[in-house]
């Protein structure tokens, strides 16, 4: 395994990639996209989702002290990355296995899977319930959500938001928009955006708003990029792809 994955093979544990030099990361995520590749297509998985968020599985254990900082993936799917940096490379051959190690973040499997997010929308509740804790008990300790794949079209994802809004907690949500939709977006709240977005008074007050953007932006940060990667986002997530 040293020959074909040099700098993963020395991983077995995230104080192990801090160890490297920030050069050195573009090499050990393409190592471990391929590790994944090499491993799922001789034995089952599902792993499109975790070949997605390899750079932000990496970025995300190199920033932050895991474990006592705590990431929390959902879907679960999006583990596999986490898991073989997390001490389980080597066992990664057995995932979903008979006595193998679970295809989801599991508590009991690793003191790194801080919850036991299956499929899907649990995340940003459960992250919350941590950030709350650790700030009532005086840690300073920093709490992630990645939530994507989906997973934000579910009611528990919405009542988590709802919540850390007015929680003063250290808690990060990221959200991994994938722009994938497997069949149309359905239901009530995707049909009132809908409305509101195509009517001819939103896009006169849209435009009216681009226009002062423009002018902001000519002086200072990009708002006209920043608003519409907002709005891309918000669109991608609630409505149709």
């Amino acid at each position: 395994m040293s020959n074909s994955y040099p700098l993963l093979s020395h991983i077995n544990d995230p104080s192990d990639l801090r160890k490297l030099k920030q050069e050195e990361l573009p090499a050990v995520c393409n190592e471990l996209r391929n590790f994944i590749i090499d491993v799922v297509s001789s034995n089952p998985g599902h792993f499109g989702a975790s070949l997605g968020v390899v750079e932000l599985t990496v970025a995300l254990h190199y920033a932050f002290n895991t474990p006592y900082d705590k990431i929390i993936w959902d879907v679960g799917h999006q583990a596999y990355g986490h898991k073989i940096l997390t001490g389980r490379r080597d066992k990664f051959h057995t995932n979903r296995k008979y006595r193998g190690i679970s295809g989801f973040p599991k508590m009991t499997e690793s003191e790194y899977d801080a919850f036991g997010t299956g499929h899907s929308s649990t995340s940003i509740s459960a992250a919350l319930g941590i950030a709350v804790a650790s700030r009532q008990k005086g840690e300073e300790r920093q709490v992630v959500a990645v939530i994507g794949d989906g997973a934000m079209t579910a009611g528990l994802a919405f009542e988590g938001l709802n919540n850390a809004g007015i929680a003063k907690s250290n808690l990060l949500v990221i959200l991994n928009d994938n722009n994938i939709a497997i069949d149309e977006n359905v239901g009530a709240l995707k049909e009132y955006l809908l409305d509101i977005t195509t009517s001819r008074t939103y896009n006169k007050l849209k435009d009216q708003i681009w226009h002062i953007l423009g002018k902001i932006s000519k002086k200072g940060p990009n708002a006209r990029s920043f608003a519409a990667q907002l709005e891309a986002g918000l669109k991608s997530t609630i409505l149709d792809r």
